[in-house]
C-alpha cells in the first residue's frame, strides 16, 4: 500500500476561460522549479492528449491526465501513485476552472475544480487583466466566492501592459482580499503555435527546447516562486497500490509518427507495466508494423496531413493487411480513417487509405465533433470484451461520408445522446472515432 502523506504537494493552474495563457504558465513553472532541482510531476486535468507531451518535455517526468468524468476511484488512485518520488506536483487545467458536463460520469462533471478539490492541490487562477485593471479583481473574487471550498493559493496576473497598470490591478485584487502571486508583461514572442486540434505535437515544435527555456526565464522574473511552492498542498484520500489499466496484448505494434501520435499517458504506462512489449513504427516512413506483435494499434493524429505519403506507403500498408489476415489490429480517430477506404483531404481529394474497414471521410465537408463519449461493446475490441461499458472522449474535424461495416458500439455523449460515430469493425479489424480514457468501474 502507497502511504497518502508520502505523497508531494501540488497545485492547479487553472484560469476563468481558454485562452489566457495557462500553458504557458505551466510549462514556465514546470521547468522553472526543475531547474530547482526538484522533481516535478505534472499532471492535465481533462481529456488532452497534446499537452502532457510538453508537460514531459518541460519537466522530464511524463504527465497523466485526471478526468472526473471519464475515471473512477481506482484509475484516479492509481495516477495519484505516479507521483511517488516527486517532491511537488503541478497540474494544468482545461478550458475555464469550473466548466464540465451537464451529466455525471464515474467521479464527476469533468471540471478542473473537481480534480483540485479530488487532490486537495490550491488553484492558482491565470487571469487576463488585457483591457481592465481593478476590475480584474472582481472576476477573480467571483470565481473564490463560487465555490467557498475550493482551496486557492492566489492569481497571476497575465498580459500586463505597463508598470502603471500592474499597480492598479493590484490595488484591485488587495482590496478583494485575493493574493498576487505574480504578474506577467504582455508578450506576444511566448506564444505556442497551434493548429485545427490546439497547439502542435510537441514533437513537431520548431525548437520546443529554447522555447520551454524563454518560458521559465519569464516565470523566474516575474513570478514569486518560493511562495508558489510555500502554497502547495494535498490530500491524496485516492492514493493506492492500484493498477493501471491493462495491456491489450503482449507484443503490441504501436504507430508513432506524426501522423499518429495521439495516446493517453496513462494508457501506454499501464501497458508497459502490465509487462507488454510496444513495438513502434512510423507508418510516414512506410514501415510494416513488426511481424512478430500481437496486436497493431493505429492511435489518432493528423493523417489529412499526410494522407498522400500515407497512400503512398504500400509497405506499410501490405504489412498492416498481412498482420489483419490473422490478428487485431484497432485505430482510433486518425488511426481508425487511415484503416478505412478512403479520406478526402480539404482540396477535395481522395486519397486511398489501408481498405481494411470500408470507412470514407472527409476534410473537405469540415464538421466539429467533440465531447466525451459513453460505449456499450456490441463487439469485442482488443482489450475488452463484448458487452464492456467504456469511457471516451471526441475530437476532430471529420466528417462521415461512407461507414459500411457492422458498428463495434452503441455510443453516446456524456447526457446520454446517441451519436452516429459507432466505430466499426470487420474481420480481425476494428476501429472508433473515440479515443479510449478508461472502463467504467463496479460502483462501490
Amino acid at each position: 500500500m502507497i502511504d497518502p502523506a508520502a505523497l508531494p504537494p501540488g497545485l492547479l493552474i487553472s484560469a476563468p476561460s481558454s485562452g489566457t495563457g495557462k500553458t504557458t504558465v505551466m510549462l514556465g513553472l514546470l521547468r522553472a522549479l526543475h531547474d530547482e532541482g526538484l522533481s516535478v510531476q505534472p499532471y492535465k486535468s481533462g481529456p488532452d492528449y497534446i499537452d502532457p507531451a510538453f508537460h514531459r518535455a518541460a519537466s522530464g517526468r511524463a504527465s497523466f491526465n485526471l478526468d472526473s468524468w471519464a475515471m473512477g476511484a481506482d484509475l484516479l488512485g492509481a495516477l495519484t501513485a505516479q507521483a511517488q518520488g516527486a517532491d511537488i506536483c503541478i497540474a494544468e487545467g482545461s478550458m475555464g476552472l469550473y466548466d464540465g458536463v451537464a451529466t455525471r460520469g464515474q467521479s464527476g462533471f469533468g471540471s478542473s475544480a473537481e480534480t483540485a478539490m479530488h487532490m486537495g492541490w490550491p488553484v492558482v487562477l491565470v487571469v487576463d487583466v488585457s483591457g481592465q485593471a481593478q476590475s480584474a479583481a472582481a472576476t477573480a473574487l467571483g470565481f473564490l466566492a463560487y465555490q467557498p471550498d475550493l482551496p486557492f493559493a492566489g492569481v497571476i496576473l497575465n498580459r500586463v501592459a505597463s508598470p502603471r497598470h500592474e499597480r492598479l490591478a493590484r490595488l484591485g485584487m488587495e482590496r478583494a482580499g485575493v493574493r498576487v502571486l505574480g504578474a506577467l508583461p504582455r508578450r506576444g514572442d511566448l506564444a505556442l503555435p497551434e493548429r485545427h486540434l490546439g497547439l502542435v505535437q510537441a514533437a513537431e515544435h520548431p525548437d520546443l527546447e529554447a522555447a520551454i527555456t524563454a518560458y521559465a526565464a519569464f516565470l523566474r522574473a516575474h513570478v514569486d516562486l518560493d511562495a508558489l511552492r510555500s502554497a502547495a498542498r494535498g490530500r491524496h484520500g485516492l492514493a493506492a497500490a492500484r493498477p493501471l489499466p491493462s495491456a491489450p496484448a503482449g507484443r503490441i505494434a504501436l504507430a508513432q509518427d506524426a501522423a499518429f501520435s495521439f495516446t493517453y499517458p496513462h494508457q501506454l504506462q499501464g501497458w508497459r507495466a502490465a509487462g507488454a512489449e510496444i513495438l513502434p513504427f512510423s507508418p510516414l516512413a512506410d514501415e510494416a508494423p513488426d511481424a512478430s506483435a500481437d496486436l497493431v494499434w493505429l492511435p489518432g493524429g493528423y493523417p489529412e496531413l499526410h494522407a498522400g505519403r500515407l497512400a503512398a506507403a504500400h509497405n506499410f500498408r501490405d504489412g498492416l493487411i498481412r498482420h489483419a489476415q490473422t490478428r487485431p489490429v484497432h485505430g482510433e480517430c486518425g488511426g481508425y480513417m487511415a484503416l478505412g477506404a478512403a479520406l478526402i483531404d480539404k482540396q477535395g481529394t481522395a486519397h486511398q487509405m489501408a481498405g481494411l474497414l470500408g470507412l470514407v471521410t472527409s476534410y473537405e465537408k469540415r464538421k466539429f465533433h467533440l465531447g466525451y463519449r459513453r460505449v456499450d461493446l456490441l463487439a469485442a475490441m482488443p482489450g475488452h470484451a463484448v458487452g464492456a461499458q467504456l469511457m471516451g472522449h471526441e475530437f476532430h474535424y471529420s466528417t462521415i461520408i461512407e461507414q459500411p461495416d457492422a458498428p463495434l458500439a452503441r455510443v453516446t455523449d456524456a447526457d446520454g445522446a446517441p451519436v452516429p460515430e459507432t466505430g466499426s469493425r470487420r474481420g480481425h479489424v476494428t476501429g472508433t472515432f473515440f479515443h479510449l480514457i478508461s472502463a467504467q468501474e463496479a460502483p462501490r
